[in-house]
């Protein structure tokens, strides 16, 4: 029998895990950090491998994807320091066969490597089938887990759940786990895009419709509701339901019944319902183009998905990821991406989020003329739009929107700071925007005026002036100027008063 692989940065753990499995005659490997186990993969395999999730140059589900590429099938357990299902959802969307939450029981560590060895060898590989009927969600950065700790926590839950987010940010990725870790994970799926059926058939795809209901209705057709009966349903793009049927859906969530178009016999609707937005509802409520009572009704539980530009560190784990996703689509050999070309995307602001980097990866698939992809082999509107945007930065100008590579400025803002320049094929830094300049000059001064407290100063002026500018684009809502920020409302609050912004 091949040995149990142990990788975690930790020699203690490493140490305990080798005595206690010898013990029970298992042979053990050990490796500090992913870069060593996974070159160690490219020559051999073990019957089980453990690996901590956070490790100094690279994460645990960096290596359960590189497994998941290499060796199918091989049995990885997963260890986290974020106690119940904090970062296992993560870890179960990537094809782990158990997680294991820090600190562990010994014993209950050995045993749940004895029963993936057990299942190894008998060559019973379930969590496999789970993976094939689930898209990945994947995420390292701190928002991302704070959004797998709270499907965690929502995990007995069948509270409706509104999820918000820039298009392409995985919104449906987040219903599905949702659904798939809930108390109703036995029943249908369904999903349906308000937003992509036209308005006269929209009530009928919603609830169905009787024979005869309308012309061109020659049978009795059941609408979604009806479909997922005992299960979920995903309503997406819930901020472009035209205002009449916001209030059949207010009814339905009310009173848990509904008719068919042209029926007379009231359902009774046993349905969770999750519905996402890429829109503002909180403004479309106040411009009465959404209901306010439905707006309530679905707010129960709200989840906010980061756009990429906010989670910029995943970008490489997403890019390799998808890269190996494509190449098993079409059959070919996965292409890899060298640091520098890594470097200048995760400086990219992607305004198509998710979604953008998926399409990119499947154009290098097909497109980029070597193994290796580099700076120069991205696609040209890429590099020269951002090229472009480093230029109109220097002169005080703004760079546009590029919808489809991505490059440039999203919402008319400036480019991500750091956003490099190609010359020739290597990527050179861009100029100091014009805010940072004037940081600068003002640091400066304070520091040739022996002035105490510099940082502290600048941090509480720099607090103040975004609270104040967001404090004013939302009229004075701290609830939806949090938002705004990526902050909390209590933390919100917090600054207002220590920063003596209550005016």
């Amino acid at each position: 029998m091949k040995p149990i692989w142990i990788v975690d940065d930790d020699q203690s753990i490493r140490w305990v895990l080798e005595k206690a499995l010898a013990r029970e005659n298992f042979a053990t490997r050990s490796f500090a950090n992913v870069r060593e186990a996974a070159g160690a993969l490219e020559h051999d395999s073990p019957q089980v491998l453990v690996s901590d999730i956070r490790m100094p140059g690279g994460s645990g589900l960096e290596l359960l994807q590189t497994v998941r590429d290499r060796v199918p099938g091989l049995p990885v357990i997963i260890m986290t320091a974020f106690s119940d299902l904090d970062s296992a959802v993560a870890a179960f969307q990537g094809g782990a066969f158990e997680y294991l939450a820090k600190p562990f029981d010994v014993d209950k560590a050995v045993e749940l490597i004895r029963r993936a060895v057990d299942e190894s060898v008998r060559g019973e590989h379930p969590w496999d089938d789970r993976v094939a009927e689930a898209p990945e969600m994947l995420g390292q950065a701190p928002a991302m887990q704070d959004m797998f700790r709270a499907i965690g926590r929502l995990s007995h839950s069948a509270a409706t759940v509104l999820i918000t987010g820039e298009s392409g940010t995985g919104k449906e990725l987040v219903a599905r786990a949702l659904h798939r870790h809930s108390p109703r994970a036995n029943g249908p799926f369904i999903a349906l895009n308000t937003a992509a059926i036209p308005k006269d058939l929209l009530e009928s795809e919603l609830f169905g419709h009787e024979r005869g209901a309308f012309t061109g209705a020659q049978a009795m057709r059941q609408g979604r509701f009806e479909q997922a009966e005992n299960g979920t349903l995903f309503l997406d793009e819930i901020g472009d339901m035209p205002f009449d049927l916001q209030t059949r859906l207010l009814r339905v969530l009310s009173d848990g019944q509904f008719y068919r178009v042209g029926g007379h016999n009231p359902l009774r609707a046993n349905v969770r319902v999750i519905a996402a937005t890429h829109q503002n509802l909180e403004s479309r409520v106040r411009q009465g183009l959404f209901r306010e009572d439905l707006y309530h009704r679905l707010n129960v539980i709200r989840l906010r998905l980061p756009a990429l530009r906010e989670r910029s560190e995943d970008i490489p784990l997403l890019t390799r990821h998808f890269l190996q996703k494509s190449a098993r689509d079409l059959g070919v050999e996965p292409k890899r991406v060298s640091d520098e070309a890594l470097a200048y995307l995760t400086s990219l602001p992607f305004p198509g989020n998710v979604r953008q980097l998926e399409n990119l990866a499947n154009w290098l698939t097909v497109m980029a003329p070597a193994q290796t992809i580099e700076v120069k082999d991205l696609p040209p509107d890429l590099v020269s739009t951002q090229q472009a945007g480093a230029e109109l930065v220097s002169s005080g100008g703004a760079a546009p929107i590029d919808a489809a590579s991505g490059a440039g400025v999203a919402n008319g803002t400036a480019p991500l700071l750091g956003t490099p320049a190609v010359q020739g094929g290597t990527a050179i830094p861009s100029p100091v925007a014009a805010w940072e300049s004037g940081l600068r000059t003002e640091v400066a001064k304070l520091l040739r005026e022996n002035a105490a407290d510099v940082m502290d100063e600048l941090s509480r002026r720099f607090e103040a002036a975004v609270i104040r500018e967001a404090l004013d684009f939302t009229r004075g809502r701290k609830v939806e100027a949090a938002e705004r920020l990526g902050i909390g409302r209590n933390t919100i609050t917090r600054k207002i008063q220590e920063l003596n912004l209550e005016s």
